[in-house]
């Protein structure tokens, strides 16, 4: 075989797609294996786990039923059968810490979905048209940010109605404003780089421009920022639930376990201390992993 023979080969293999997708995964696991013998990162990706199955498989770590009362052993202090102790109802605590994982992490997927399409879309046309149109997009998000995020929501989720959902619709459209700046950001930023220029000399469209060139590397600050706000979402909607905006009782959320506790404070503190402490450690683990990823990409 000739040395044209063997260079025709070797672009032919590196053009197929099965080619490429191994080329991405390789990337990838170069990306994040040094990445997990951080201890602290390999902590906050371990926690993040446990909330994700506790949401997607609650049954699976733990055999309690969390709505199922026991008088007798009501306010009971954490013991190796109720790790998180029980509620006044006698209820396992941990059970309902796990079992709302569903409610609190939909709502903050829900929350940063919304505010991932609203500001993406309005983000890319601002940066993309500019102009007039720039001109009037950016005064409507300025007006959303000279609000207060919760009072935003607070008025939102009191003109739509109570529950899970419409909190969850609320601290979106709250939070739809960060990321239609960053998107904007990077897209005038990535809009004006040589290839963006080269592609449209060209005789690339501006669809095919936006699609292939400028979106694509203009992600990567996007998706810091959906990875950040999917901890202060959690936190915002446990927020409004804990003021009596979520869902009704008895239905397990973690805002509601902590405001359900703020009772026995003094006589049975672990009632609202250590689903606190859970959402806590969650939000947290949530941060690092955004400011881990972001110190990569600088």
């Amino acid at each position: 075989m000739t040395i044209l023979e063997q260079n025709l080969g070797r672009k032919t293999l590196a053009a197929s797609p099965v080619w490429r997708r191994r080329s991405r995964l390789q990337r990838a696991q170069a990306s994040v294996l040094p990445l997990l013998r951080r201890p602290g990162f390999s902590l906050a990706v371990l926690i993040v786990l446990f909330a994700l199955v506790a949401a997607v498989a609650p049954h699976w770590l733990t055999h309690f039923d969390p709505y199922a009362t026991a008088p007798a052993v009501k306010l009971s202090a954490p013991n190796p059968t109720h790790w998180f102790g029980t509620d006044e109802l006698g209820r396992d605590l941990y059970t309902r810490v796990v079992y709302g994982s569903s409610l609190s992490v939909l709502a903050a997927f829900l929350a940063v979905g919304i505010a991932l399409l609203g500001g993406l879309g309005l983000g890319i046309v601002s940066g993309f048209a500019g102009g007039r149109i720039d001109a009037v997009i950016m005064r409507f998000v300025d007006v959303l940010l000279a609000l207060p995020g919760l009072l935003l929501a607070l008025a939102i989720v009191t003109a739509i109605g109570f529950g899970t959902v419409p909190v969850a619709i609320a601290v979106g459209v709250g939070i739809i404003p960060g990321f239609a700046r960053t998107t904007r950001a990077e897209v005038l930023r990535v809009k004006t780089l040589p290839y963006v220029e080269a592609a449209r000399l060209g005789g690339a469209s501006w669809r095919r421009t936006l699609l292939r060139h400028i979106l694509p590397n203009a992600w990567g600050p996007v998706a810091v920022l959906a990875t950040l706000d999917f901890g202060a979402a959690i936190l915002a909607t446990a927020g409004l639930s804990f003021l009596g905006f979520g869902a009704a009782p008895p239905a397990a959320e973690w805002g509601t376990l902590i405001a359900n506790g703020r009772h026995f404070l003094i006589t049975a503190p672990w009632v609202s201390l250590l689903p606190g402490l859970f959402l806590v450690a969650v939000v947290f683990s949530l941060n690092h992993i955004a400011r881990t990823f972001e110190e990569i990409q600088r």
